[in-house]
């Protein structure tokens, strides 16, 4: 009896690494279709493995990849036998893949807990409790996200255990739509069943009155001290320059620069939409820069404290300030807007110094108060025909 011969297949896609500047490894499938050789990058990356979580993060990002890479590898033979498997919906895992949308969501926001990935970890939560940890593509279609919605509705926040508000229900709606249109995107599933579904069935945005403060306001909080010194140079700063939080938080030295006039301005790049941005600021702020000794450029102008004490800072001071307002850095950032038209200034130098990519979005938030500013400048002139009288 003759020797069994064994042969092994080669694979006819191998996962391969691009290492990054940051010391991340961008992760991307290389293989040859119709002769020619192709690459894919996934979106996914791994980290420099620091601790025992980083290298379970890699290690989860590895099966994932390996995953994407099993299903290509059957599309590439069904192509070549001249079937087509397109038009089905993917057994991929949703709330793995919702996870590693949120992980470049905080990579592109330059880590730590952002407002953006969180809302996506938080609606993997709720698909967890709706459906639980197995659910895949395939499960997701019209039916699946009418009862999400319905689910919704009487669905509770995981930490307070009060009922989802309707803005909140909105939200994670529209998360699962984009999710869905990321994954058609990157060929996980062809369908998005939210548009089989009326809007009048979905749940609606209530508009939420912006908080804003004024300029007495402002003023108050200037001469009243805060426990911490860094949060209160870092808000009134953001009250004078408009700059979200993530961008006072991470502003250093050397983003503060001189031009040729002997102006102060700041060239950055914007945490939330990743576009360079120069930002000329006022005298008034550079008054709430603290003193920079010897610092270097890479360091960070504001020492802030963590998000929960700074936010317990922030509602102490507005106490012994008398301000009856509940102070963010989003309040801040309305309040300069608010205060730039006050002055005078045209809806479209407010959007350029916020950073909005769309002059739509600037006038949608402020239309209201930009209505009423109008009326009490309107207002005036009945005062003057009174006293005329």
């Amino acid at each position: 009896m003759g020797k069994k011969i064994t042969s092994t297949a080669k694979e006819p896609i191998k996962i391969r690494f691009k290492k990054l500047a940051n010391g991340n490894q961008s992760i991307y499938l290389d293989f040859y279709r119709e002769g020619r050789r192709e690459y894919e990058f996934l979106k996914l990356y791994t980290i420099p493995e620091k601790t025992t979580a980083d290298k379970e993060a890699n290690a989860e990002t590895l099966r994932l990849a390996n995953a994407i890479k099993a299903q290509k590898i059957v599309e590439l033979q069904n192509n070549v036998h001249g079937f087509s498997v397109s038009s089905g919906r993917s057994k991929m895992n949703v709330i793995e893949y919702i996870k590693k949308i949120a992980e470049q969501k905080q990579q592109k926001a330059g880590g730590g807990k952002r407002t953006t990935a969180m809302s996506y970890l938080a609606l993997a939560r709720q698909i967890e409790d709706y459906s639980g940890v197995k659910t895949t593509f395939k499960h997701i279609d019209k039916k699946y996200c009418s009862g999400f919605i319905e689910y919704l509705k009487t669905a509770q926040n995981r930490n307070s255990g009060l009922p989802l508000n309707e803005n909140t229900q909105f939200l994670y709606v529209k998360k699962l739509e984009a999710v869905l249109n990321t994954a058609i995107t990157d060929e996980v599933t062809n369908l998005n069943p939210f548009k089989q579904i009326k809007p009048e069935n979905k749940p609606k945005k209530n508009k939420t009155e912006i908080i804003y403060l004024t300029i007495d306001e402002v003023r108050k909080l200037e001469h009243t001290e805060c426990l911490s010194s860094a949060v209160k140079q870092a808000f009134l700063f953001s009250c004078y320059t408009g700059l979200r939080f993530s961008d006072v938080h991470g502003l250093t030295w050397g983003k503060l620069q001189i031009d040729n006039n002997g102006e102060t301005f700041i060239n950055y790049v914007q945490k939330k939409t990743g576009k360079q941005e120069y930002l000329p600021i006022p005298q008034k702020a550079t008054e709430f820069l603290p003193e920079r000794v010897n610092a270097k450029d890479a360091d960070h102008v504001f020492k802030l404290p963590s998000g929960g004490y700074t936010n317990i800072q922030l509602k102490s001071w507005a106490l012994m300030a008398g301000v009856k307002k509940h102070l963010t850095f989003h309040v801040a950032r309305h309040s300069y807007a608010t205060i730039l038209l006050s002055l005078g200034a045209g809806i479209e130098t407010i959007s350029k110094t916020l950073g909005h990519s769309e002059i739509r979005t600037t006038q949608h938030l402020y239309a209201a108060i930009e209505n009423k500013l109008q009326r009490e400048a309107v207002s005036l002139f009945d005062k003057l025909s009174r006293l005329t009288d």
